[in-house]
C-alpha cells in the first residue's frame, strides 16, 4: 500500500471518527434539550455542573452498572472526578431531571424546609406504596397521618407491647435453626422478621397465608427500585400485581375487624390494626380503609426487609469481629444479671440500657446505608451556594455517599462500634431513617426488634458461615450474593 493510500484511508478515519463524535455530541445534548432549553440563559448557566446522560435513560445505566459492578461508590466518585467535590451535581435519574446531593449541610437543608423543597418520590414508586401512604401524601396530610399513628407505632406503650410479641418469635426461630443444620442466614431471618411485623400489625387472624403474604411483598419491594415498565415479565409489572391482590387481602381483613368490633362491648387492642382503627386526629376523624391500607403496606414491607438486612449484617459483623462480639455479649450478660428475681423476659427498660449492642447497631446502618438515597422536589426555584435548582426538578440525597465519606467518617468501611464513643453526629451526617418531620416512623421499632434479636443470639448462638468473603449485591439492598448460609450454633455460657 502506497503512502497516498494510507493517507487517503487516514483522511476517511478522520472522518468517520469526527462523524461519530458528532453523533454522541448530539445524543447527549437530546436532554439538555428537554429539560434546559426553557429554563433561560441564566438558570443553565447557574445549573450545578454535571451530566444529564443519554436520551431518555439519562445516567441510570452508568447507576446500575456502579451497583452491580460490586463498586456502587464507583457513581458517585466519577461526579466528583470529573465535576468537582461541591457536592452538588445535575442528572436526569428515574426519568426526571436531577440534583444529587451529598454534602451533609445542604443535604439538611432539603430535609427540613417543608416551605421550599416536598416528598419527590417517582411516580412509579407512589402507585406501588399507594397515593395515602407516607410517600405519596402532602407534607400537611403527612403530618397529620404520622401524628395519629405515632403512638400505634413508636409509642412506650406501643413498644412495652410488642417486646414480649418480638422476643417469642426470637426465640423459638433461634431454637428451631440451631437443629436445621445448613440454612440461609438471611432467608430465614427474613422470614422471621416477616412474622414478627405480621403478629405485631394484624396477630395471628393471617398465620393461614403468611408465606403466600411474605412473597407478595418481595415481589413489591423489588419492584420499588426496578425500572417502570409495566409490561408482563418486567418487576414492576409484577409488583403492581402484587399490590392488587395485597389490597384484596387486607380490604378483607380491615372489614371483619370493623364487625367484630362493632359487635363487641368495647375496643380490645391486641395489635396495631386494632389501634390504627382507633386513632383520631384533632378533629375526631378516623383513618378511612385506604389510608390504613396503604400504611400497614409501608410498614409491613420497610419492617421486614430492613430489620431482617441489618440484622443479617449486624450479626456477621460482630461473628467476623471477636474483640466486638466480646463487648457486646458482656454487655448482654450483665443486663440479665442484674434483672430482678422472677422477671421472664426482656423490658423496654432493658432495651435503653444496651448502649454498645446501640453503637453495634449504628455502625451497621451506617455502613450498610440500606435506603442508600431518597427523594424531594423543589417547590419553587431555589438558590443555594452559588447554584440555582429549579422549581419541579428532583433532589436525590444520596446518604451512601454522606455515610462513607471519610471527612464525615474515618475508615469509613470499617466495622468499628467504637467510632460512636462520645460522638455525636455533625447535623446531616448520619441518616439512615432520613431526617425531619419525614423521619423514618418506625425507626424505633426496627431497632427494637434488631437489638432484641442480637440479645438473645449472643447470649447462646453464635454464626457459622461457609463464605463471609462472599461477594455483595446492592439492589435492591445490599446483601450477600449467596445470602450467607451457614449453621447456627448453641453454645453453653
Amino acid at each position: 500500500m502506497g503512502f497516498g493510500e494510507v493517507e487517503g484511508m487516514g483522511y476517511y478515519v478522520g472522518i468517520l471518527l469526527g462523524i461519530i463524535m458528532v453523533l454522541i455530541w448530539g445524543l447527549k445534548s437530546v436532554n439538555v434539550w428537554i429539560y434546559e432549553k426553557n429554563l433561560g440563559k441564566k438558570k443553565r448557566e447557574s445549573l450545578p455542573p454535571g451530566d444529564l446522560g443519554w436520551p431518555f435513560i439519562g445516567n441510570m445505566w452508568s447507576f446500575i452498572r456502579a451497583f452491580k459492578s460490586g463498586n456502587p461508590e464507583s457513581f458517585i466518585s466519577a461526579f466528583v472526578h470529573r465535576y468537582g467535590s461541591n457536592g452538588m451535581y445535575k442528572s436526569l435519574m428515574f426519568g426526571n431531571p436531577s440534583i444529587i446531593l451529598i454534602t451533609p449541610d445542604v443535604v439538611r437543608k432539603v430535609l427540613m424546609d417543608e416551605d421550599t423543597f416536598q416528598q419527590g418520590w417517582p411516580d412509579a414508586a407512589i402507585k406501588l406504596a399507594g397515593r395515602k401512604s407516607f410517600f405519596g401524601i402532602s407534607n400537611e396530610e403527612h403530618k397529620r397521618l404520622r401524628k395519629v399513628t405515632k403512638a400505634p407505632i413508636n409509642g412506650h406503650e406501643a413498644l412495652s407491647i410488642y417486646v414480649p410479641n418480638i422476643e417469642a418469635n426470637v426465640l423459638s426461630a433461634l431454637e428451631k435453626w440451631s437443629q436445621m443444620g445448613r440454612i440461609e442466614f438471611l432467608t430465614e431471618l427474613r422470614r422471621l422478621t416477616f412474622r414478627i411485623i405480621m403478629y405485631i400489625f394484624l396477630n395471628s387472624e393471617v398465620e393461614h397465608i403468611m408465606e403466600a403474604l411474605e412473597k407478595e411483598f418481595t415481589t413489591i419491594n423489588h419492584g420499588f427500585r426496578a425500572i417502570c415498565i409495566n409490561i408482563p415479565g418486567f418487576a414492576y409489572h409484577e409488583a403492581f400485581k402484587a399490590r392488587r391482590r395485597l389490597i384484596t387481602t387486607l380490604d378483607g381483613i380491615i372489614k371483619e375487624r370493623k364487625k367484630k368490633q362493632e359487635t363487641s362491648q368495647g375496643i380490645t387492642r391486641n395489635d396495631m390494626l386494632d389501634l390504627l382503627l382507633e386513632c383520631e386526629d384533632d378533629e375526631g376523624k378516623k383513618l378511612d380503609n385506604e389510608e390504613i391500607i396503604d400504611t400497614l403496606i409501608g410498614y409491613l414491607n420497610a419492617g421486614h426487609e430492613s430489620s431482617a438486612h441489618v440484622t443479617t449484617w449486624a450479626t456477621m459483623f460482630l461473628q467476623t469481629h471477636p474483640e466486638d462480639f466480646k463487648k457486646a455479649k458482656e454487655e448482654q450478660e450483665r443486663i440479665v444479671k442484674n434483672r430482678p428475681s422472677g422477671q421472664k423476659g426482656l423490658t423496654l427498660k432493658e432495651y435503653r440500657q444496651m448502649e454498645y449492642l446501640s453503637k453495634v447497631v449504628d455502625e451497621t446502618l451506617r455502613i450498610v446505608s440500606l435506603s442508600f438515597m431518597t427523594f424531594r422536589e423543589a417547590k419553587k426555584d431555589v438558590e443555594f451556594k452559588g447554584y440555582v435548582i429549579p422549581k419541579g426538578w428532583k433532589l436525590l440525597i444520596w446518604y451512601r455517599g454522606i455515610h462513607h465519606n471519610p471527612e464525615n467518617y474515618p475508615q469509613p468501611e470499617e466495622f468499628n462500634p467504637s467510632r460512636w464513643d462520645n460522638y455525636v453526629p455533625k447535623p446531616g451526617v448520619f441518616l439512615p431513617f432520613g431526617a425531619g418531620t419525614r423521619l423514618c416512623p418506625g425507626n424505633d421499632l426496627a431497632k427494637l426488634e434488631i437489638s432484641i434479636f442480637l440479645h438473645h443470639f449472643l447470649l447462646k448462638y453464635k454464626l457459622e458461615m461457609e463464605n463471609p468473603g462472599c461477594p455483595v449485591t446492592y439492589l435492591p439492598h445490599p446483601h450477600p450474593k449467596d445470602k450467607s448460609p451457614g449453621r447456627i450454633v448453641k453454645v453453653s455460657n
